[in-house]
């Protein structure tokens, strides 16, 4: 048998209406996430996984770098590219990351300046019409920047991915994805987003690529 006791009648009646409901912190930052997503130049994300795709039909090299958070996703970025696109034996997407050799990273931080540990590895080893794809949340960092200046020198192209109105950066790439907001966490989290869509596209090229390649040789055989 129940212990509760029965409400009156009454008492129901006199029961305040529900509150509205009322935005959680978690359920706001999201929606942020989201007003922030609808405003992406998705046209400019189309034109980079372009000069990706050029990059890879001639075999040019693509030089990620940036840092902190834009470290963690240089790096991510290239394991994408460099290891998810592998299909069924396909030539490789030759792509590094500037941020993986800690090492030299540091030694150019301590015997010459932070400013220099992109763009000294780039002068080693960047080609004309090669890409330097430089991520920064601000578009103001000094390494960033002055790796960007070292690509265009050499005939590189460049492509930016930042955020606010794209600082500093923004003059100096040749394609520039610029997230429309103020906030670093939300400019972070779409990287990752617009990250994943460059390297969703240009895998579902080089899936048509090796099943186009296929065709072609199942004909020649046959014939």
């Amino acid at each position: 048998m129940s212990t509760v006791p029965k409400q009156r009648v009454s008492d129901v009646d006199s029961c305040p209406p529900s509150a509205p409901h009322e935005l959680t912190r978690s359920e706001s930052y999201f929606l942020g996430v989201e007003s922030v997503l609808r405003g992406l130049p998705f046209a400019v994300i189309d034109r980079v996984v372009d000069a990706l795709w050029h990059a890879y039909i001639e075999d040019r090299t693509v030089y990620v770098f940036g840092n902190g958070g834009s470290a963690a996703l240089a790096s991510h970025c290239a394991c994408d590219l460099g290891k998810g696109t592998v299909v069924n034996g396909n030539r490789r997407f030759r792509v590094l990351a500037l941020t993986d050799n800690v090492p030299l990273m540091t030694a150019w931080s301590n015997d010459a300046s932070y400013e220099d540990v992109f763009a000294e590895q780039l002068s080693t080893f960047v080609d004309k019409d090669d890409i330097a794809l430089a991520i920064s949340g601000s578009g103001n960092s000094p390494n960033v920047l002055k790796a960007l200046k070292v690509a265009k020198d050499a005939g590189a192209f460049t492509i930016g991915l930042t955020g606010f109105q794209g600082g500093r950066m923004k003059p100096l790439c040749d394609l520039c994805v610029i997230v429309p907001s103020d906030s670093m966490q939300i400019i972070e989290d779409l990287h990752v987003c617009v990250n994943h869509a460059i390297f969703s596209a240009v895998r579902v090229r080089m899936l048509n690529s090796v099943v186009k390649t296929s065709a072609r040789k199942k004909v020649g055989v046959s014939a």
